[in-house]
């Protein structure tokens, strides 16, 4: 079985592969074994708080739109960012607006892809 973490960027990964437009960077979609620990830990910190979301909302995040969901994402894998790295550069954390629509759609995915593994786990 997955982990939290590898749950997250296996999602990471296939949104990335639907969404990017082009070739996307090697660093992108490395698969878990080759990511560093501490995207690692924030992968895993940020299933861990979609997973509470989900919980703490008896399932009804699946009534929320792919927007709020993503913005959710983001949101929580911004303030990892700042947990892990002094001065990110401005793209690490950008505002949802300003983030290009490839990784909008990804962290819905994202969201959604945690929304299954934890309302439906043999589905996942």
């Amino acid at each position: 079985m997955s982990s939290a973490g590898q749950i997250f960027r296996d999602a990471w990964i296939a949104g990335v592969s639907k969404h990017y437009p082009g070739e996307p960077k090697a660093g992108y979609i490395a698969p878990w074994d080759e990511t560093p620990d501490w995207e690692r830990e924030c992968a895993a910190a940020v299933y861990g708080q979609v997973r509470d979301f989900v919980g703490v909302s008896s399932g009804n995040t699946s009534k929320l739109t792919r927007e709020q969901k993503g913005r959710f994402v983001a949101t929580c894998w911004i303030a990892q960012i700042h947990k892990h790295i002094e001065n990110p550069k401005p793209g690490y954390v950008a505002d949802w607006n300003d983030l290009p629509t490839w990784q909008q759609e990804t962290d819905a995915d994202i969201f959604e892809a945690i929304e299954r593994a934890e309302l439906w786990p043999s589905n996942a």
